[in-house]
């Protein structure tokens, strides 16, 4: 009896020393009909925890009422947490009065008030609450480097670094991702040097080691980061992450990071999803073999989200797998409305939007996103047939809440692609809130169907416009507008709107090129030309071209023996023919039509026409 009396209490009493390790609100001993509470401070903080914001709030109300003077540095910290989740900077500043008088003896408060300042994006506050603090501790210095990194100033986070003395494993990868927001060789030499001075030391763990492989490979040094990667004897899934990003960064994959992923054990979702993110954006045969061998790795395979079933289709799909693509979807048990998405998206890249209608037809329920995608499709697949569904689909839906800017802007692009100028107008102008992708909608649609009047005249609405001044697409759509109206004045006044910075971007000097050339003024397109920094494939092509709609086949020919071999593409040698035949240089186009190595029917047809 008495060794199961004490075999009942070690028990009791181990599950009591349990509870007492878990917070909780309040508790009853089973000894005793006296209730336990907890610290306030420690209920805010489960509150905090799930989420209950304002219940902490309401808590630290009435424990201000109870002792204002008394309240401890942990339930003011948990005040602030609250105070940003629900955004009462107010409420956070009144705090800050409060406690006012013990921040000199307290840096705790100091680093509770700097990261409640940092998360509400007053960094003027924040950073002299910092310069009037007496001890800079490094958690103090820890909290601003993390608000100055999250508020985008990576440069200031640097500098608090620099006067620390002794800094830990926090600050040494605060520091690293500092400069990775700022990958210059600067500070590719800074993080190196700090890596070589505290390497062989404590101080560094695994989450300095990951965050000095994103700022290698973020700053350029993929030989580097790729000797620490396959010299560190325990590859966490985070390490992974850095290489995999600063990979997609680079637009290229280094064979060992790609033979170290097969060999990972247990790859977790987010990894697998980030890998296949990444080769989506990064599209080419080697991108394709890496998702194939990952996806066909049971364990991936036994995943199977949503999200990883979308993630595989949407990389296959835009690495041109189509087939395999769809053998995944047809598999999948359960079609989610993001997957059909994904199918949809990836008919679309691949020119195949008649199928994406088709799997449209199979959604019982769209969302703004699929609806989106069938209009897309519809602009790409322009038909009487085409136009009669993008209609059914707007009656249906036009009053309900799915549709998104987004929405009603594939939604004009679609009218306008099939022709329907008055169906986009009637759209357009019935909605209150018009976006400048809208507009931008509206003036392609009005080049396309040959009306630049009236894409100018939506230009000069939005051309004073704060967002007009920045938006590259719609000076561009202006260019090509006044290029189809060919008026020299009218083509002077679009270039004098357009903000110095953008006179320097390549895309807008190709299209001014043309647009002088077809408006007769060669010698304007021949400045442009000129002042090119760097001349791609259009800008040789552009300036050709306008020698020969001007009747200067002599310098389109000489201007085409000028261009590198690499910069030669089909619609080059299709200018400089037509520069010939506007020219009767017709030795001459014989000549550069022989030099041609793969001919098309466009090559042929401007052979046809110099004869």
């Amino acid at each position: 009896m008495s060794n199961r009396f004490v075999h009942v209490n070690f028990n009791f009493r181990t599950l009591f020393i349990l509870r007492q390790q878990t917070p909780c609100i309040s508790s009853t001993s089973p000894f005793s009909t006296h209730p336990r509470t907890i610290d306030p401070g420690q209920q805010m903080k489960i509150l905090n925890d799930k989420n209950q914001f304002k219940q902490t709030i309401e808590l630290f109300e009435r424990e201000k009422k109870k002792n204002k003077d008394q309240l401890s540095s942990f339930i003011i910290d948990q005040a602030l947490k609250a105070c940003v989740q629900v955004r009462d900077f107010r409420r956070g500043q009144d705090i800050h009065q409060l406690v006012q008088h013990r921040l000199s003896a307290d840096s705790s408060l100091v680093r509770s008030l700097i990261h409640f300042y940092m998360q509400c994006h007053d960094m003027n506050t924040a950073e002299s609450l910092f310069h009037i603090s007496t001890n800079k501790t490094v958690y103090i210095c820890s909290v601003m480097m993390k608000g100055y990194i999250e508020n985008g100033k990576p440069e200031k986070a640097i500098e608090i670094f620099k006067g620390v003395d002794k800094p830990d494993a926090v600050l040494i990868t605060l520091l690293f991702k500092a400069c990775a927001q700022v990958p210059s060789e600067e500070s590719l030499n800074f993080v190196k040097n700090i890596w070589k001075k505290y390497q062989n030391t404590s101080v560094l763990d695994n989450h300095a080691l990951t965050a000095f492989i994103d700022a290698l490979m973020r700053c350029g040094d993929v030989k580097h980061a790729e000797t620490l990667f396959d010299q560190s004897k325990y590859k966490t899934l985070p390490m992974y992450g850095a290489m995999m990003k600063g990979v997609f960064s680079l637009r290229f994959f280094p064979n060992s990071f790609t033979e170290n992923f097969y060999f990972l054990k247990n790859p977790n979702e987010i990894l697998i999803l980030l890998l296949f993110n990444g080769c989506a954006q990064l599209p080419s045969e080697q991108s394709l073999n890496l998702v194939q061998k990952i996806w066909e790795q049971s364990k991936v395979k036994s995943l199977r989200s949503d999200n990883l079933l979308t993630s595989v289709i949407d990389a296959l799909m835009k690495c041109g797998d189509i087939k395999s693509a769809g053998v995944v979807f047809a598999e999948s048990p359960s079609k989610s409305i993001s997957m059909y998405g994904a199918m949809m998206n990836g008919y679309i890249k691949n020119d195949m939007s008649k199928k994406a209608i088709d799997l449209f037809k199979q959604i019982k329920d769209p969302n703004e996103f699929i609806i989106t995608l069938l209009f897309n499709a519809c602009a790409q697949l322009p038909s009487e047939q085409s136009l009669s569904l993008v209609k059914a689909v707007w009656k249906k839906y036009q009053n309900a809440s799915l549709l998104n800017n987004h929405t009603f802007t594939a939604l004009i692009d679609a009218f306008m692609k099939c022709n329907d100028i008055k169906g986009a107008e009637a759209i357009f102008h019935k909605l209150p809130h018009k976006v400048l992708p809208m507009y931008g909608a509206m003036m392609k649609g009005y080049l396309l169907n040959k009306t630049p009047s009236n894409a100018l005249d939506l230009y000069h609405q939005i051309k004073n416009m704060k967002e007009t001044q920045s938006n590259l697409v719609i000076y561009l759509l202006a260019i090509n507008a006044s290029a189809q109206i060919a008026m020299a004045s009218e083509c002077q006044a679009i270039v004098d709107d357009i903000p110095q910075h953008l006179l320097l971007n390549i895309q807008i000097c190709n299209s001014l090129i043309d647009m002088w050339g077809k408006a007769g003024c060669v010698q304007k397109a021949e400045q442009v030309f000129t002042n090119l920094s760097s001349i791609d494939r259009v800008g040789y092509a552009s300036m050709i071209h306008a020698y020969g709609i001007n009747g200067m086949g002599v310098k389109a020919v000489e201007l085409f023996h000028q261009v590198p071999r690499s910069l030669l593409a089909d619609f080059t040698y299709v200018c400089v023919l037509n520069a010939c035949s506007h020219a009767g240089l017709i030795d001459q186009a014989r000549s550069i039509f022989s030099s041609i190595e793969a001919k098309t029917e466009k090559h042929y047809a401007a052979m046809v026409i110099v004869k």
